[in-house]
């Protein structure tokens, strides 16, 4: 009995304790780490959050965080993991302290993923019609002919306003000595904005005395944009074109999104079995009749959308909806055939795709990457399996994956074999020391790895969302941010004003 009041009495003073001095006890380790110069100081765009932080107690933001789990399940604010044939749905993982950009950072990642964009656009509009940079073989025309989502048919077919990736996320990694880089390009159905507006309105309630005090630039105008972006590509018969959703259902992993994204914008989520295609046209079926459907930003891959264009066996999609889109009745945001340039194998080149479009240097580098379709850089990768990153050219969330230093013999052996049986399908890229971010671990802050992907929008202009979503390796020494492999996220903060950023 005595012992158990101790006990209490002792957890009692550990929640008392100030923040400020688990800082004091916070390892920055061997990696960049994004808050800290080292441990006790604070960057200067942190020092503000550093110094509000350090006055709350222990007990404080552990009271924080389970209010923010409580916002997070009230609004089912969750997401779907698949184990054999079924999912289950999880909280998102969400961590109480911010990442923070200044806003000089911050506007370099702006013109470097504007450059991007821009180039890949241009890229995918030549795949599609003259070929001119596979005709001169600034990018191995096998390469772009031989990708999975590549889509010889709708060679010449003209994508209303020239826009065919009019949504795109691209993941931002940062090295050891705080440099960014793009890791990978998501330009087929990229997702987890919604996370960034609902991390944002969590952390609003949560610490509305530190936020409203920070001047963080907002991301409210989000679904604003995005569904003038939608309306700006639709056909040119009304000036009050009909938008909708697509989504395969409520067994998919980003089902929350798509609800969320439908309610933001004012738009109805409809799934295939709610529209139809008579002599060329969309048609959605409401309680008042069949509804014309002019713009449908689709959340199902190309192969799902239409079974009298590709899978027979879909269910997800509409029969007649690629001849409609044919036609120009309709406008799919993105376009059909935007995958071949998020595929893994084409990234490597996306450097060189920049130079030839645009005649500029990327703004911001690639990871450097070696392709197992090329015999010497094969040979590499097959000799140094213990020390790279390995992927699949079109897997994504984290499967299909191989972290060389971290994998037994047997894993690394079984990627050899397939490496071997298909050198088209895996690239292989060098394992960087990510940076790494202070999160609260119940009792004290460990630093995580993360990563960064912003969201663009592209319509009559481009636009970068100020912030984007946050990955953390929520496990100890993880390199891996999916929340499909145990990751959650952090509210992302561009700050408005200019700080000195030490690097």
């Amino acid at each position: 009995m005595i012992t158990g009041g101790r006990a209490l009495i002792d957890d009692k003073r550990a929640d008392a304790e100030l923040i400020g001095n688990l800082f004091e006890q916070y390892d920055t380790g061997a990696f960049y780490d994004e808050m800290f110069v080292r441990a006790g100081r604070p960057r200067p765009h942190y020092r503000q959050l550093f110094r509000s932080l350090a006055e709350l107690s222990v007990g404080e933001l552990r009271s924080r965080r389970i209010a923010a789990d409580r916002l997070f399940l009230n609004q089912g604010i969750t997401f779907t993991v698949y184990q054999g044939d079924e999912g289950t749905e999880r909280l998102f993982p969400f961590d109480l302290l911010p990442r923070v950009l200044s806003r000089r950072k911050w506007a370099f990642l702006e013109k470097g993923l504007e450059q991007r964009i821009r180039a890949l656009n241009l890229f995918l509009h030549d795949v599609y019609h003259d070929q001119k940079i596979l005709s001169q073989e600034v990018v191995p025309p096998e390469l772009v002919l031989s990708a999975r989502h590549y889509r010889p048919s709708f060679h010449g077919f003209p994508v209303p306003k020239g826009i065919y990736v009019h949504i795109v996320g691209t993941d931002l990694v940062r090295d050891q000595r705080g440099e960014y880089y793009v890791l990978e390009d998501n330009l087929r159905t990229p997702s987890g904005v919604s996370y960034v507006l609902a991390n944002r309105q969590v952390m609003k309630w949560i610490f509305p005395e530190i936020f409203f005090n920070y001047g963080v630039r907002s991301v409210d105008s989000y679904c604003h944009d995005l569904l003038s972006n939608l309306r700006y590509v639709a056909p040119d018969r009304t000036s009050e074109p009909r938008v909708v959703l697509l989504t395969p259902g409520i067994y998919n992993s980003a089902y929350f999104e798509h609800t969320y994204l439908a309610k933001q914008m004012g738009v109805e989520l409809v799934e295939g079995s709610d529209l139809f295609v008579d002599d060329g046209i969309v048609y959605m079926r409401t309680t008042r009749g069949a509804q014309r459907v002019d713009v449908i930003y689709r959340r199902i891959d190309d192969d799902f959308l239409d079974p009298l264009a590709f899978r027979p066996e879909s269910n997800l999609g509409v029969p007649g909806l690629v001849q409609a889109y044919r036609a120009g009745n309709v406008s799919l945001a993105n376009a059909i055939g935007t995958g071949v340039a998020d595929d893994k194998a084409i990234y490597a080149y996306v450097p060189k795709i920049i130079k030839y479009y645009l005649d500029e240097e990327p703004i911001i580098p690639n990871v450097p990457t070696y392709l197992a379709s090329d015999r010497s850089e094969r040979s590499y990768i097959l000799e140094h399996l213990d020390e790279l990153v390995v992927k699949s050219v079109n897997e994504s969330g984290g499967y299909g994956m191989l972290i060389g230093p971290h994998a037994s013999s047997a894993e690394r052996e079984e990627f050899r074999a397939r490496i071997i049986a298909q050198p088209r399908n895996y690239i292989a890229q060098p394992t960087l020391a990510l940076s790494r971010h202070p999160t609260f671990q119940d009792d004290h802050f460990a630093g995580r790895h993360l990563d960064l992907r912003p969201y663009i929008l592209y319509g009559e202009q481009v636009r970068v969302i100020a912030g984007g979503l946050t990955r953390v390796a929520l496990r100890p020494g993880s390199l891996v941010v999916n929340s499909s492999q145990g990751g959650g996220s952090k509210d992302t903060w561009v700050l408005a004003n200019d700080f000195e950023e030490t690097c």
